[in-house]
């Protein structure tokens, strides 16, 4: 088929030059995805993104060119403002409007499979992952290891609906261009306060009305001592009532009871500070409002502060990226296994060597393995001597679990990500429940554990003291700390050691 001669121009040779290419590449690298073992995130964006862009300004470019050349040479006739005559009898024409139909055709076929392909890989998990690969590794390793592994990012970040699905994809502009220029904040402030509201997304697959049940949860932790000595406890956590046709009337998930609204502001942006609680019985109207007597906050700053409405987000606020502190992840690795536990003070080593902090992930590694090394070799070098397998053996689980919870790079670590659930490592359930927050006729929220639970067991591994499911046991603290847990905030003394 020979080209007429008004595209040989540069302008149309550029844009046929740049459609060549584009497709040669487009067609290669989805031969390779095809056919290749590993996933890249970078081919997708250039197959389904980068590419078809350039496919796209090199089709415009074709028939720009030839009009620019066709005004040159005066091919358009004046006619007193006519419009050109199309007739179909004249085979060239029929030849040549059947051409332009049927490359027209076929490229809003591609294009419509193209933008589709396109929009699928941009609501990947892949794609939110791996793209800005060190912005989001964390962010991407933690969800991995986490509960809702097999739900796609765009499911809670996202959710249905054409509105945020714009809000989101104008939000990811501004993102790439953070990424590119370097304007991204290390960490990544949490929480995020344009993220969707709960009810419109997790609420999709979580059925409020059916929180009801109550759960035993069992904890083992090690002390860091010679024998990295268990320490276990059960909960019976009152996630609900204690018989489930009463509903949400007590329990945990009262706070999403559907006849009652709670409000709240907080003190700063991370929402750590709650100092003004307002609580609204929806079928009485009865209003109540609890002020925190310590951190008052006066009316004039009341209304300049975001007033929200509490949903699962203000606790549940690490779904998906759970950062686990250094004891928890190294009692993780002992309870499996990965760590021996009749290792002596593997415990107090690997806590020695994870209290610092690194610049990056190569110095992290290096220095947790000095560390351990040096601790054995400095006050128990006969243990070291007897077992140096088994202490490198043990060394090499604590840098893999370092890994997939710290990342010095983005400065992200459960210090930065406090999990609101609980109130050990920050105050979580505390900020609202502390005995502080007071009505002005003297109604606190409660700071009284057994609210939320019932301790039913508790102490060391072979004797460990038994409660019951209607009565609780009083805590005791597996170290001797004199009482302190019944005044202060557990977080106030485990920041320094989960940190």
């Amino acid at each position: 088929m020979k080209a007429s001669k008004n595209f040989y121009n540069w302008i149309s040779l550029t844009g046929f030059v740049l459609v060549a290419n584009s497709l040669i590449l487009i067609l290669v690298l989805f031969l390779f995805s095809l056919f290749s073992a590993q996933s890249n995130a970078y081919l997708g964006l250039y197959i389904y993104i980068i590419l078809p862009v350039f496919l796209v300004i090199g089709l415009l470019l074709i028939p720009i060119g030839i009009l620019v050349r066709i005004r040159r040479k005066d091919k358009i006739k004046e006619r007193d403002g006519a419009w050109p005559v199309i007739d179909l009898n004249l085979r060239k024409q029929r030849a040549t409007i059947i051409k332009i139909f049927i490359i027209t055709m076929l490229f809003l076929v591609a294009s419509a499979m193209g933008s589709y392909r396109a929009y699928q890989y941009s609501e990947s998990v892949e794609f939110c992952g791996k793209l800005c690969h060190q912005v989001m590794e964390p962010e991407y390793t933690t969800y991995q290891h986490s509960a809702h592994a097999r739900v796609a990012c765009v499911e809670c970040h996202v959710g249905e609906g054409a509105d945020w699905y714009v809000k989101s994809k104008l939000s990811g502009l501004y993102q790439v261009y953070s990424v590119l220029f370097k304007k991204y904040s290390r960490p990544i402030e949490t929480p995020l306060h344009n993220l969707r509201p709960a009810r419109e997304t997790c609420e999709r697959c979580h059925w409020p009305d059916k929180f009801y049940s109550r759960k035993l949860r069992g904890q083992r932790s090690y002390l860091a001592d010679d024998t990295n000595t268990e320490w276990n406890i059960s909960l019976l956590m009152k996630i609900g009532p204690e018989f489930s046709p009463m509903g949400l009337t007590e329990g945990i998930h009262w706070h999403i009871n559907k006849n009652f609204k709670v409000e709240y502001v907080s003190g700063t942006k991370d929402r750590e500070s709650i100092p003004w609680v307002k609580l609204t019985n929806l079928k009485t109207g009865e209003v109540k409002v609890f002020m925190d007597e310590e951190n008052p906050v006066d009316k004039k700053a009341l209304d300049t502060l975001e007033k929200r409405s509490m949903d699962c987000m203000d606790c549940h606020n690490r779904p998906s990226h759970l950062y686990k502190s250094a004891p928890d992840y190294i009692d993780n690795a002992l309870i499996s296994g990965l760590i021996p536990k009749d290792l002596p003070f593997i415990k107090k080593a690997a806590m020695e060597a994870l209290k610092l902090s690194y610049e990056d992930k190569d110095t992290a590694l290096r220095s947790i393995k000095e560390a351990v090394l040096a601790f054995y070799k400095d006050e128990h070098p006969d243990v070291l001597a007897k077992e140096g397998k088994r202490i490198n053996k043990a060394i090499t689980t604590i840098q893999g679990e370092y890994q997939l919870n710290a990342f010095p790079f983005m400065r992200a670590d459960a210090s930065r990500y406090l999990n609101h659930i609980g109130h050990i490592e920050s105050d979580g359930c505390f900020r609202c429940h502390s005995d502080r927050h007071k009505t002005a006729k003297g109604e606190t929220i409660s700071r009284n554990c057994d609210l939320c639970h019932s301790i039913i067991a508790q102490g060391k591994t072979g004797n460990v003291t038994y409660g019951t499911a209607n009565k609780s046991l009083e805590f005791v603290h597996p170290t001797e700390i004199r009482g302190k847990w019944k005044t202060a905030f557990c977080s106030e003394c485990h920041k320094e050691l989960y940190n």
